[in-house]
């Protein structure tokens, strides 16, 4: 009787933890689902009125932190402190440019979250959908990753383990800035096998670290690194304005080997051509195959920074006199829904807009580069790539007229599909 009650209450015990722990993970899970409903920024014109809905499984209390900011529901009675229903409309109006803040509030007490709301004038930019030939030099030399030095006695080392590691910036050798590859090749043979000086930032920290290099088979001195300063490729620009910036690919350059996102120090759009298409299918993303040509004529404009959401900087004379079409109006996210839109593109050789479907609007991505899903509709593309491929990344996505993002990725296993960058996010 004691070993059935003893039974019965170790049964009772995993009862009441399997409960609490379906508390819990509802909580955290309807917190997630919140956090990922509600932006963390808004942008508004200023002197017009926006209206957005969130969708929450619980009353709020939205707050205005300056008055500057007013908020309305469908009572059109302006307040600085609103209560939202579930799916229940509101407004945000301004009178003045700035950025403020709003508060979110669960059951009026409870901060949720703060939220940014950057108000600004209309702003118009030209679609461009033209593919370029991008130069990237990195900020540093960039250590792809370490590996073994065959000495000239036949025995092997690895003197940079331990030391170097992938994704390092190699700034300086002995004191001296280093420009490029060849200037550290020079400054290793120079120094012999003296111990060296480096100067390396890792993970945006400056360090120094000594280190004495080897002399190879072939006879010079080696760090037993592998090292780029350089990287180039294909991609589409999305938007020019009329100051001359540039926004294009709608994600940032990252190492190819290493995969970490290029410490640009500069670099150059020029002409390309577009020789072939490797069309997508499922499993096989589809590919450019082009040529760009490199030259002081060819320059198209410089390249300033590479960051998650795209690669900016200005176009030059060059470049302006080969973009066509019209200014449109810059869409916010308020704007976007899903339905009918289109990708302009000039793949084909010519300047064209292709139909496509926003299936998905994510208002929080977890990557900025990925807030809309997008389904490439129109027969003309389809039959031409296939769909999505590799060098359309930044290809802009219009919808009533407004540019409001840009194409950014390929679903692998359904070329027709992909993710898109919301234009306000690049900018």
């Amino acid at each position: 009787m004691m070993a059935l009650t003893e039974g019965r209450r170790r049964y009772r015990r995993c009862l009441l933890w399997i409960f609490l722990g379906s508390l819990v993970f509802t909580a955290a899970f309807i917190w997630y689902y919140m956090e990922r409903q509600v932006p963390d920024r808004l942008s508004i014109i200023v002197q017009e009125e926006e209206s957005f809905t969130f969708a929450l499984p619980f009353d709020m209390t939205l707050s205005s932190e300056s008055e500057e900011v007013v908020l309305g529901t469908r009572s059109n009675i302006p307040a600085d402190q609103i209560r939202l229903r579930g799916t229940e409309e509101f407004s945000l109006y301004s009178s003045s440019e700035g950025s403020y803040r709003l508060a979110l509030d669960l059951f009026g007490t409870i901060r949720f979250k703060e939220i940014e709301v950057e108000v600004v004038n209309t702003q118009y930019v030209v679609p461009c959908g033209v593919p370029v030939g991008i130069y990237l030099q990195s900020d540093g030399i960039m250590v792809i990753g370490t590996g073994r030095v065959r000495q000239m006695d036949g025995q092997e080392t690895e003197p940079a383990y331990g030391i170097l590691q992938s994704g390092d910036y190699i700034e300086a050798f002995n004191g001296e800035p280093l420009q490029s590859k060849e200037a550290l090749i020079g400054n290793l043979n120079e120094n012999g096998d003296e111990q060296a000086l480096l100067r390396v930032r890792r993970d945006g920290k400056e360090l120094e670290v000594s280190m004495r290099p080897v002399l190879a088979e072939d006879g010079s001195y080696k760090l037993g690194a592998w090292v780029r300063d350089d990287t180039q490729g294909i991609g589409t620009l999305t938007y020019v304005d009329k100051d001359g910036n540039f926004g294009a690919l709608g994600h940032g350059i990252s190492d190819s080997d290493t995969g970490e996102l290029i410490d640009t120090g500069g670099g150059s759009l020029y002409e390309t051509e577009i020789l072939g298409i490797e069309k997508g299918a499922a499993g096989s993303p589809g590919v450019m195959a082009g040529v760009i040509y490199y030259g002081p004529g060819t320059q198209m404009g410089t390249v300033e920074k590479n960051t998650e959401t795209g690669i900016f900087g200005k176009v030059n004379e060059h470049m302006l006199q080969k973009i066509s079409g019209e200014a449109v109006e810059v869409g916010y996210r308020q704007d976007v829904k899903k339905g009918a839109a289109c990708i302009r593109s000039s793949i084909s050789g010519t300047m064209q807009d292709y139909e496509i479907e926003i299936q998905r609007v994510d208002a929080n991505p977890l990557q900025k580069n990925k807030s809309l899903v997008i389904h490439i509709t129109d027969p003309r593309l389809l039959e031409l790539t296939g769909g999505i491929i590799q060098g359309m990344s930044g290809s802009p996505i219009l919808q009533d007229g407004k540019l409001i993002g840009a194409v950014t990725h390929v679903f692998v296993q359904d070329s027709t599909r992909g993710y898109g960058i919301l234009v306000e996010d690049m900018r």
